[in-house]
């Protein structure tokens, strides 16, 4: 199965890049992973609304360019449907099964995630009502991916 997880923004700070290696490099059994970037729009701080939805629409263009017609999409929004770690082991399984040879995971930069890129979404995910920082938030993915894996091989890992 292939992986690939598009986001929006660089990973300025080390201890990110760090764990980030940490589970690109454990993922490596289990899966070919595979991490996109696309450019983020600076936003001001008094953003208005027209301003919000122009770099939303902006960023929303660059990941579509690579959302791949063949791939399961699970777009990350705080509305989204909260699974478990089981549950998110579960539904990898049921794509791996169903066929699915490719999932994208994608990640939105600090205002989010377009329209556009969430109506193409198979799935919307959450995982919290909390907001945290796109750049931790990929390395939370990266963990529980590797966790779903874990878990579909009945193999131990910390709970």
């Amino acid at each position: 199965m292939k992986i690939t997880i598009l986001a929006v923004g660089k990973i300025k700070e080390a201890f990110y890049r760090d764990a980030i290696a940490e589970y690109v490099k454990r993922l490596g059994r289990y899966a070919k992973l595979e991490i996109l970037e696309t450019s983020d729009e600076k936003t001001p701080d008094d953003a208005s609304e027209t301003e919000t939805k122009r770099i939303l629409e902006l960023e929303g263009e660059r990941l579509l360019k690579h959302i791949r017609a063949d791939a399961y999409v699970i777009a990350l929004v705080i509305q989204g449907k909260m699974l478990d770690s089981v549950e998110l082991s579960e539904k990898i399984r049921q794509l791996g099964v169903g066929g699915a040879s490719h999932i994208q995971f994608v990640i939105g930069g600090s205002l989010g995630l377009s329209e556009a890129v969430r109506k193409r979404a198979d799935l919307q995910l959450s995982f919290s009502k909390m907001t945290f920082p796109h750049q931790l938030m990929r390395v939370i993915l990266l963990e529980q991916i590797y966790r779903s894996f874990r878990i579909l091989r009945h193999e131990p890992y910390h709970k």
